[in-house]
């Protein structure tokens, strides 16, 4: 399995590993699969763009996970987020999802990040294991889901490094 940050032109493989994500686990993303299977070409694209995305990929190149990380609007500058971590059900339990956050955690590193952090849907016991296994912390700070009101998330935090060394 090999993790790589993609580019625009990597566009395709995205679709395909995000529409999938959706289509099988609807209900752990923030997003729905009848709003992103109209997303056009220059949608795609934009997203890319303006984020950075990790796919893994089997040896056929066959999209098996995703991470997205960004800086969350309205979150400390020094903070990176993350959003919509999946791994394909045939991959799990085989370290992928501990790749895809340790590439996320090296390039959050490598902008001098301070914190990862990333909202977590109550009862999904599997995520929230592997966030606490790679160092994440329960923070107590809850929200409501946006697109679910009868829904809610925590937020998990993690340190790269103190204050005082900023």
């Amino acid at each position: 399995m090999l993790v790589q940050q993609v580019v625009e032109n990597d566009w395709r493989l995205v679709q395909d590993v995000r529409l999938r994500a959706l289509r099988e686990d609807p209900d752990v993303f923030g997003a729905s699969l009848s709003r992103e299977e109209r997303f056009t070409e220059s949608h795609w694209r934009m997203r890319i763009r303006t984020t950075t995305t990790w796919v893994a990929v089997d040896v056929d190149g066959a999209g098996r996970g995703i991470v997205t990380m960004m800086q969350e609007p309205g979150s400390p500058v020094d903070d990176r987020h993350i959003v919509a971590l999946w791994v394909a059900p045939e991959s799990r339990r085989q370290g992928v999802g501990w790749a895809l956050l340790d590439a996320v955690r090296q390039a959050a590193v490598a902008q001098d990040a301070r914190t990862v952090s990333l909202w977590l849907l109550d009862g999904n016991h599997a995520a929230g294991d592997l966030f606490v296994r790679a160092g994440f912390t329960r923070t107590g700070e809850r929200q409501v889901v946006p697109r679910d009101t009868s829904q809610t998330e925590e937020r998990y935090v993690v340190t790269l490094r103190d204050a005082a060394s900023a």
